[in-house]
């Protein structure tokens, strides 16, 4: 099966593991999926991230965080879209609830968080919305 967004796929499967209390949540795994999932689990919305390896199929296993049985993640909305790319420089990548969530941006440095992005002063493409 293709898949023309692979970066909505993994968001769309997080939101729904997490809208129906699952402990984790498995999917195809990319270098690109990595980043991200590494992302969230150091800005503290998901617990962890690991890959399996399957023979030449790798699957990334996402475990979802609860506080007060409520899900971390209260918005994961994907910015760019492959029919749109949106690219920002440092100072004009969008922030996040005023600053309390975060938007994931993918650099020539990798992928990191726009506070990071905008300190070092990478612009790039902004790839999801989180808080």
């Amino acid at each position: 099966m293709s898949m023309n967004d692979p970066i909505s796929d993994m968001l769309a499967r997080i939101k729904n593991a997490q809208a129906v209390r699952k402990r984790s949540v498995a999917m195809p795994s990319s270098k690109v999926k990595l980043a991200i999932a590494q992302v969230l689990k150091d800005e503290g919305y998901i617990r962890d991230a690991q890959v399996e390896q399957d023979g030449s199929k790798a699957t990334l296993t996402i475990e979802l965080k609860y506080v007060d049985g409520q899900g971390v993640i209260d918005r994961l909305d994907r910015f760019s879209k492959p029919g749109r790319r949106r690219y920002s420089a440092a100072g004009d990548i969008p922030r996040v609830l005023n600053g309390l969530g975060i938007a994931i941006v993918s650099t020539s440095k990798g992928v990191m968080t726009d506070a990071r992005a905008r300190a070092e002063g990478h612009g790039g493409e902004v790839l999801c919305l989180v808080a």
